[in-house]
């Protein structure tokens, strides 16, 4: 068996991971930075582990069925003490990933959303998955007092119109509405 196909070898982390990460990586390089590495962290991460979202090494993803594919998804990260997932379309471009009780949104964050390295990671997983950039953004956040982590997704373009509708004052179904 060649290294390519063996399976990512995986290690169990304590949840408070991210919030110490991001707390050091605030304190030693400041809150942007902190946030653009952990975003950089996850994407590399998230795109190693796609390959364990298949059921064999040929298996084409884009092939499954949207259930499957957001059904093993959601397994996936619950079994490795993320949090249950569900998605939602919820515009023709952007869909919506939540979770009640998703592990990096569960220490306190302030006022941003705080689910940097979750964002990235997913980026990183949906992007090798699809075969093509898919851009994330949570939209909400535990950390911040929101009910549930959610992180809308879908093409650059359409995050970066969400985002700046956001940024504008919109809450998130009225940036939806409005795109």
């Amino acid at each position: 068996m060649d290294a390519a196909s063996q399976p990512l070898p995986e290690i169990v982390v304590p949840a408070t991971l991210f919030g110490d990460l991001r707390t050091a990586l605030e304190t030693e390089v400041g809150p942007l930075a902190a946030v653009h590495a952990l975003h950089a962290a996850g994407y590399a991460a998230g795109a190693a582990a796609a390959a364990t979202l298949k059921a064999s090494p040929d298996e084409d993803m884009l092939a499954l069925p949207r259930e499957v594919f957001w059904d093993r998804l959601s397994t996936f990260f619950g079994r490795r003490g993320w949090g249950g997932m569900a998605h939602e379309d919820v515009h023709e471009a952007i869909a919506l990933l939540t979770s009640p009780d998703w592990a990096e949104g569960a220490g306190p964050g302030g006022e941003e959303a705080s689910c940097s390295y979750s964002a990235g990671f997913l980026s990183g997983l949906l992007s090798s998955a699809a075969g093509g950039p898919i851009a994330v953004l949570e939209v909400r956040c535990r950390g911040r007092g929101d009910e549930a982590c959610s992180f809308a997704f879908g093409n650059a373009a359409a995050i970066h119109e969400l985002y700046g509708k956001l940024l504008g004052g919109a809450d998130v179904a009225g940036a939806l509405d409005s795109l």
